[in-house]
Formats: structure tokens, sequence, C-alpha cells
């Protein structure tokens, strides 16, 4: 009950914020807005070099999947994870099927978007982090989706796992809301 009153009321105060226009030159059928209690983040989708990844996570979006989702996961300098909106501990996915990679040339550097995936290449479904600096290992082996525009402060200040558990977070901040910009209301 606190932590769902804790939740309506950061909704209640991130709102006049979200109210800001999108920023030129963005698509709004492939932008996201992803909303926490630090404020908004704005996602440019990468269709043209993920069309299936990209059109899942508008999928998702649109069904309320990913809101409430923890950041399960957030490595200091590494990145921050999020997209379980079914267990919320990093081992959840949605009720669609995986999907096949669709690796590209872009280097993961700060603010990329990559699709999260077991070990096999063909296993990313729902989840999905956002690179806090620059990673050259990650390149061509998982699927860039998008990048963050406009907000990397907000997931500067996204709380941090615990480096000991591969950044497993206790009590994690959440996405409030993340929709597709061409929804918002």
């Amino acid at each position: 009950m606190i932590r769902l009153v804790a939740l309506m009321i950061a909704f209640v105060c991130i709102v006049p914020a979200l109210a800001a226009p999108l920023p030129a030159g963005l698509d709004p059928q492939n932008t996201i807005f992803l909303d926490t209690k630090y404020g908004r983040v704005i996602i440019r989708l990468r269709p043209e070099l993920a069309p299936k990844h990209a059109e899942r996570i508008k999928m998702l979006a649109r069904e309320h999947f990913y809101d409430n989702a923890p950041f399960h996961r957030v490595i200091p300098g590494f990145m921050a994870q999020t997209g379980d909106g079914e267990r919320g501990d990093g081992t959840g996915k949605s009720k669609y099927p995986d999907l096949p990679a669709e690796f590209s040339k872009v280097p993961f550097t700060r603010g990329v978007v990559g699709m999260a995936r077991a070990t096999s290449p063909n296993s990313a479904n729902s989840q999905f982090f956002i690179m806090f600096g620059e990673t050259p290992s990650l390149n061509g082996q998982y699927t860039v989706v998008g990048e963050v525009v406009s907000g990397m402060e907000v997931i500067d200040r996204i709380k941090k796992g615990s480096s000991a558990n591969n950044g497993a977070v206790t009590d994690p901040d959440r996405i409030v809301r993340m929709e597709v910009a061409a929804d918002a209301k």
C-alpha cells in the first residue's frame, strides 16, 4: 500500500514536467516516453536497425507491460536494465516469442538502448538496457533498438545495484509509465 501511494505521489509530481513537446525531428510513432519518479526519458527507436525489436517495444508499451517495471539490474558506469514486466527480477518476459537477433554496427555508447537477452543471440524478448558509458565488448553481440535523446540525467539518478551481486538492485526504482509518443495525450 505504501509503495502504491508513493508511486501515485511520484506520478502527480512529474505530470507537469511531462507536458513538454516532442523534440524537433523525432517521429512520434518511433519515440518512447519513459517516465520515472525523477522525470522523463525520451528514447528514439531505430526501426531501420532493428524493426522487430522496435515493434516489440512499442507493442508492449501500448499494452502497459512496462508500467511499474523495476530497473532490476543497474551497474554504475555500465548500464541500467529494465523491462521485466512479468516478474520484476530479470527472469521474466512477455507472452510473445523471443526475437531473432538484429545486430548492427552501431556501437554501445552512452545513451544507447540495447535489448537484453540470455546466452542465445535469439532470446531477446521484453527487457532492455540503457548504457551509462561506452562498452565495446557489446558491439555486434546485442541488438541496438534505440537511443536516449533527452533525459540521460534521469537515468543517471536511477538507484544502482551491488557490483558484488551483478548489479541486482534492492528496492529498485521503477518505470512509472512508458508510452509511444504518438499515443500520449
